[in-house]
């Protein structure tokens, strides 16, 4: 029997929700919904979302109980919620917490949070009050390596930490860490009421709550975890907020040198650190101080393949007390592993999405730590803190002189000749003259289409082999408008702040990545009072259209809708009739 006809949910019993985007509360429903499902497909009119292991973990994590889900889902339901689903989640959530790991010494895991100790004892317990969890902890054959049976629990090693919980989550038992954490050296850090540049400074409300969400309320299990912003959203405010909470010596990773200078430029705004209090860790400059700034690719880096990675030695360089992942949904695996041995250092990792191409999420959760803090990105849109963006998909017909290479193209060549499509040359050129106001970037995948664009508009390029000192010039005359378009490649993607950036045109991707669809679209997201457009061209008939549908998937989740557009006009025909690129990529 219907509970309310017009509702736009349907709850079913394989924990999948199909959610009616043209029904009246859509819009209610996927907010209420986000926190403990992930979006799997998003065409026109229903989407679908699944709750799963993890996405129930992260809900427990953040306070949600399988009462409070029950009721969002009844609350939106068109039909009956099955009468099993709800067990189902209890059974789910109550997984975690059912592990902890604590303290051998009693009186360290209860120490306030505020005062931590400055160094710990070499080994934890793990612990569960349900001997049968005990005895499939024991039976573990991937735990037997870091594990020594006692009359309280299991102990092990304080630098086994993090690979003992991350090889739990692959069990299904999610650990809740209750172990202390060390202080680090003390660092007085203070935000500024007035930024160096002159201009009134405080955090916004979010990002005071992201900060505090992590921080948590001074028990044991606080004091790490994740934090899920739109881009342009002001995350760095969230991690320098998080610092000035702290006090104690910081180490930022990040994505490349420019989000380095980024990162520097931002503390010495905005706080009132001293340049000798900041430090820059990359390939061109090595050096460490209280707050050290490093990229993902020097920490590592290695001489040779199967070596120690020399740069590792920078986590010990100082006594951290915090490090923050920036971007951490593209935390490489070596990070990874370091990571795991750092469990008793504060972490707060930053990011746009938490979807791993590689379905590392759960590593996320053990070695950073939970979802603390997520909000729409329509919410922040409607408050003006992020610019209203308008997404339109581009659909052109290939050359005739392409479409027999392409039928009998291997299927990593079809999606390169498909991208590759010289007409999409000539909407590009005619993007860039109806949108004479607007600050461009073209993105995209091949360096060779990425070269002939920047050639026909005359405008400067920026690869990976650009220098940083020549990016960061291009980058800053891009800031001044004395540069109105510039064509980036993909090392453009992440932790590049270009405000006035209005409108970017996609005119090829990595595959399927939904990550990149996020944070492409994140580079024109800087409120400016006034609409944002992305446009991504995508190739008729070919693979192209599947990957930029999976691709779409993340933004879908968070409320953006694609308007699709046709060209097959003969101005474009007449364009293509000759047209093969066939330089090489020199990403590839």
């Amino acid at each position: 029997m219907p509970i309310d006809p017009a509702n736009p949910l349907i709850v079913q019993s394989d924990r999948t929700l199909l959610l009616d985007v043209h029904a009246p509360k859509a819009d209610e429903a996927r907010i209420a919904i986000l926190p403990f499902a992930e979006l799997e497909k998003s065409p026109e009119h229903i989407h679908t979302y699944r709750i799963t292991p993890l996405s129930l973990w992260n809900a427990a994590s953040a306070g949600f109980s399988p009462e409070n889900i029950i009721s969002a889902l009844e609350t939106y339901s068109r039909y009956p919620v099955p009468p099993g689903i709800s067990q189902g989640f209890a059974d789910t959530m109550a997984r975690y917490g059912k592990i902890r790991l604590i303290s051998t010494e009693p009186a360290a895991s209860s120490l306030p949070e505020a005062d931590p100790p400055a160094s710990l004892p070499e080994d934890l317990l793990l612990v569960s009050a349900e001997e049968a969890i005990m005895a499939e902890i024991g039976a573990a054959r991937s735990l037997h390596k870091y594990l020594e049976k006692t009359s309280l629990g299991f102990r092990l090693r304080l630098t086994d930490r993090g690979s003992v919980k991350r090889e739990l989550i692959k069990l299904g038992w999610p650990v809740q860490d209750e172990a202390p954490l060390v202080s680090g050296e003390p660092l007085e850090i203070a935000l500024r009421e007035q930024s160096a540049g002159g201009r009134p400074f405080a955090p916004r409300d979010y990002q005071v709550e992201a900060a505090k969400a992590v921080l948590g309320g001074g028990g044991p299990g606080s004091g790490y975890g994740v934090v899920v912003l739109p881009c342009g959203s002001g995350k760095t405010v969230v991690g320098m907020t998080f610092m000035s909470y702290l006090k104690t010596n910081t180490l930022v990773l990040t994505t490349n040198v420019a989000a380095v200078h980024q990162w520097m430029a931002e503390l010495l705004d905005k706080t009132a650190l001293a340049p000798e209090d900041i430090a820059e860790y990359t390939g061109d400059t090595k050096a460490v101080a209280p707050v050290t700034i490093a990229t993902y690719q020097i920490i590592t880096w290695r001489p040779r393949k199967g070596g120690d990675f020399p740069h590792f030695r920078l986590f010990r360089e100082r006594p951290w007390g915090l490090i923050i992942y920036d971007e951490v949904h593209l935390l490489p695996a070596p990070v990874f592993r370091v990571t795991a041995e750092l469990q008793a250092v504060r972490r707060l990792g930053l990011t746009a999405t938490l979807v791993r191409e590689d379905g590392a999420e759960d590593a996320v959760f053990s070695l950073v730590g939970p979802k603390r803090y997520d909000i729409p990105w329509k919410d922040l849109e409607n408050k003006g803190w992020i610019a209203e963006a308008l997404c339109t998909e581009i659909r052109l017909d290939m050359p005739k002189n392409l479409k027999i290479p392409y039928a009998v193209a291997s299927q990593r060549e079809k999606y390169r000749i498909a991208s590759e499509n010289p007409f999409k040359e000539l909407i590009v050129q005619q993007l860039v003259e109806n949108h004479g106001d607007d600050h461009i970037l073209v993105i995209g995948q091949y360096i060779s289409q990425l070269e002939s664009l920047a050639k026909l508009l005359k405008t400067p390029l920026i690869t990976g082999k650009t220098p940083n000192a020549e990016r960061e010039q291009i980058y800053d005359a891009f800031k001044r408008g004395e540069v109105r378009v510039i064509v980036v490649s993909k090392v453009a993607n992440f932790a590049i702040d270009l405000p006035d950036a209005s409108m970017a045109i996609q005119v090829s991707g990595s595959f399927g990545s939904r990550q990149e669809e996020a944070q492409r679209l994140g580079r024109i997201l800087r409120p400016k009072g006034r609409n944002s457009y992305f446009y991504t061209l995508v190739s008729r008939y070919t693979l192209e259209e599947d990957f930029a549908s999976n691709r779409q998937k993340f933004l879908a989740e968070q409320g953006y809708k694609y308007s699709i557009q046709h060209w097959t006009g003969e101005e474009l025909l007449a364009a293509g009739e000759g047209g093969d690129n066939d330089e090489e990529d020199a990403d590839r």
